[in-house]
């Protein structure tokens, strides 16, 4: 069995790792609404695509978990996804007929969401249970630090030389991805702690009794269960309000669409590179649950803030605040996960789980602003985001109350 050592010679290629997968994961993101306007499509059908893709992403992602758990060629997967996925963007660039780019979607969407698990086994596989908080600070500000320049790098590219550039500058993030996937040790991944377990556990254990199932460790487990609930209305509440902000400016005419929505990525993006750097170092102190905590409590601030302050700038500590939460779910939930499957072999299935269920609170989320603002204005939809985030602070602390915040699943029946 291979050993998860921190000071492993793969653990200095994870940053890169997580800094070009930042712009492969998403496939096009936002430039697929802008590059299916070019080719004559109609904003209901560009909605309708990606639905599907975003559905068929949330049903994909747990099942991936399962498979990154039970895989022991997690580096083959990663190269597997990256390559498909790539492959399935640019086949936009042969026909963008509504039946090719659905199937590009709900094919990208189903590779894509191997990628997030294959990365957090990885790295658990590399550094193991001890230093996971601290790898995952560095993760994550990688990650964004990749979102911020390979946006700036599409913004110029596209300006310059059109939308079929950002398809290039994609394939270029892939190759830096492959690039250092190939610099990882195969030996240097325990594969057995990559999907939760102790050292030596597995191996140790008599074969013939075996652990519970994934199904089971996930009913059975509460804190797991809170965790996914708090996550849906942290979601519920946080995805809408930056959408909502730029309508709400934009409505009335207090900013430029284009220069405006490049500041929300932006300032949220720089803001949450040293929040996801900072987490890593107060999780091990604190506990992931207050980085939850804290996140929670940003959230009905930036609500608030949006909802009163009618102007551009409110831009700035509304994405501040955005930041701040952001930057801290990025590194607790993955680390709260691991830490409370830990021992039960199914990690990475416990992820894709929790991320599901957040994944219906963002997918909810802008039909409920939606309805709100168009029925009582745009200041209710705001007071209304905030007061769900505050239901999720009050379903964070009566669910801790019981203890259950410290329970772990283990192996053993």
């Amino acid at each position: 069995m291979a050993t998860s050592q921190a000071n492993s010679p793969s653990v200095a290629w994870l940053p890169g790792l997580n800094f070009f997968l930042a712009d492969v994961r998403d496939g096009l993101g936002p430039f697929l609404g802008v590059f299916l306007l070019g080719q004559g499509w109609a904003a209901d059908d560009i909605g309708y695509v990606m639905t599907i893709g975003g559905i068929a992403a949330m049903l994909a992602i747990a099942p991936m978990g399962a498979l990154v758990d039970s895989s022991r060629s997690k580096r083959s997967l990663l190269v597997m996804s990256s390559a498909m996925l790539i492959a399935g963007t640019m086949v936009l660039l042969l026909s963008s007929s509504f039946a090719v780019t659905a199937g590009s979607q709900i094919g990208t969407a189903l590779v894509g969401a191997l990628i997030g698990p294959a990365v957090m086994g990885i790295t658990l596989g590399i550094v193991g249970h001890d230093r996971l908080a601290h790898q995952l600070g560095i993760n994550e500000a990688w990650n964004h630090g990749g979102n911020v320049v390979s946006a700036a790098l599409a913004g110029v590219a596209g300006y310059y030389w059109g939308l079929p550039a950002v398809f290039a500058l994609m394939a270029v993030m892939t190759i830096g991805a492959l690039v250092c996937i190939a610099k990882i040790r195969p030996q240097d991944i325990d594969h057995d702690v990559a999907r939760g377990m102790e050292k030596g556990t597995v191996h140790d254990a008599d074969p013939t009794k075996p652990g519970p199932s994934a199904i089971a460790v996930l009913m059975k487990s509460s804190p797991l269960q809170l965790l996914a609930v708090t996550m849906l209305l942290f979601h519920l509440g946080n995805a809408a309000m930056l959408p909502l902000l730029g309508q709400s400016i934009v409505s009335q005419g207090l900013a430029d669409p284009s220069a405006f929505t490049a500041m929300t990525i932006i300032v949220a993006q720089l803001v949450m590179i040293p929040m996801a750097l900072l987490a890593g170092r107060l999780a091990p102190r604190y506990g992931y649950w207050t980085l939850v905590i804290v996140a929670l409590l940003a959230l009905p601030v930036r609500g608030v803030v949006a909802g009163y302050w009618n102007s551009a700038w409110s831009l700035i500590p509304v994405q501040i605040l955005d930041g701040v939460g952001a930057g801290l779910v990025g590194v607790a939930v993955p680390g709260l996960v691991a830490q409370i499957l830990r021992g039960s072999g199914h990690v990475n299935v416990g992820l894709g789980a929790v991320m599901a269920i957040q994944g219906i609170g963002a997918a909810l989320s802008p039909s409920l602003a939606g309805v709100l603002a168009h029925h009582y204005g745009y200041h209710t939809a705001f007071v209304a985001l905030s007061a769900v985030a505050a239901l999720g602070l009050l379903v964070c602390k009566f669910g801790m109350s019981g203890g259950r915040h410290d329970h772990v699943v283990t192996a053993t029946p």
